[in-house]
């Protein structure tokens, strides 16, 4: 699991999204609001306590932890030590932290604070969030689950896909491309929220990237490995997994209309053992529309045509942007249409 999951506090898929009892865990009391200025102010990674894992990928760790100074619980990331010099993760770690804070949008999740440990170990603060991930609800909707059928029907996830779209939208605007979106960065909260998470492979536009190099044979598609990589095979666009060095906002485009496809299938556009199969397979073959991959399914045409077209393996015959998707997105639910 990547470490930014773990903003899914739990991760528990059994729980019911709607049950809110679970988003106020803790209610408010005067002692925590109204106590006496500390004595002795604590900063830095100092004012944080009663650390507890929540989860641990290959290159970071996320603790739940309490503010000592706010009386709140917030989110720590740190690299793991032996990342300490890599210049790849690093940069990662670091522009996840910068980016995020830097997009103020309902979509994203606010980043409190960024520095060192006491051993020299960067690390940052983010807002503890609560919800269940797209994989996690399409999984579900995948074994049958009553009550994930009856939550997340096709217009909810459509929902929550066009504010994936004005999310990714307005990080364009602001000279930001995410490349790598896909289901497991999509949390989706108990009030109907939607976050797009993990900024770690974003693209800024006037800073270089020390990541480009080919795809490693050999790794797992569905993860994002450590390295000198973009995004996650089973999602990237086919420039992605070209190696193309000169990329847009379209191959966010393309990871949406993935996302897409697999909202309306219930299956993954995309196959392959390693990364490498799963570039041959993207680039070598023809993509089926969501009615072949899913006879079975009553899919609308118009949501078939949109995820089609930003499916497009020519990035000219795509969307020319996300805000041309969400608009596109937008005009399908005006119209109410629906799977009835």
């Amino acid at each position: 699991m990547h470490p930014s999951i773990a903003l899914e506090v739990g991760n528990d898929s059994q729980k019911d999204p709607n049950d809110t009892s679970a988003l106020h865990e803790t209610s408010l009391r005067l002692a925590d609001t109204d106590g006496d200025f500390p004595v002795h102010w604590k900063s830095g990674s100092l004012k944080y306590s009663d650390f507890k894992l929540m989860t641990e990928g290959g290159t970071a760790k996320l603790f739940l932890c309490r503010d000592i100074n706010l009386h709140r619980e917030v989110v720590y990331k740190t690299l793991h030590p032996e990342m300490r010099e890599s210049e790849i993760e690093t940069q990662r770690f670091l522009r996840e932290a910068r980016v995020t804070a830097k997009l103020a949008h309902p979509g994203t999740v606010p980043v409190y604070e960024m520095g060192r440990d006491r051993n020299g170990d960067m690390y940052f603060t983010m807002k503890r969030v609560r919800g269940r991930n797209l994989r996690d609800i399409i999984q579900g909707l995948r074994d049958g689950s009553e009550k994930i059928t009856q939550l997340f029907t096709l217009d909810v996830l459509i929902d929550s896909l066009i504010q994936i779209c004005q999310t990714v939208a307005y990080a364009h605007n602001h000279g930001v491309i995410h490349r790598d979106l896909k289901p497991a960065n999509i949390l989706i909260g108990g009030f109907g929220e939607v976050l797009v998470l993990d900024w770690g492979l974003a693209k800024v536009w006037g800073e270089s990237d020390l990541e480009h190099e080919a795809l490693p044979k050999d790794s797992d598609p569905a993860l994002t490995p450590a390295g000198r990589r973009y995004g996650t095979p089973l999602y990237m666009a086919p420039e992605l997994a070209r190696g193309d060095a000169h990329i847009d906002g379209r191959v966010d485009v393309f990871s949406l209309g993935n996302i897409l496809f697999e909202i309306l299938t219930l299956k993954q556009l995309l196959h392959g053992k390693t990364a490498q199969d799963v570039a041959d397979n993207l680039l070598g073959q023809a993509l089926l529309k969501p009615s072949e991959a899913a006879p079975d399914r009553s899919i609308p045409a118009t949501l078939e045509a949109i995820c089609c077209r930003a499916l497009e393996k020519d990035p000219r015959e795509r969307y020319p942007s996300v805000q041309s998707l969400l608009d596109a997105l937008r005009a399908y639910r005006l119209a109410g249409a629906s799977l009835g």
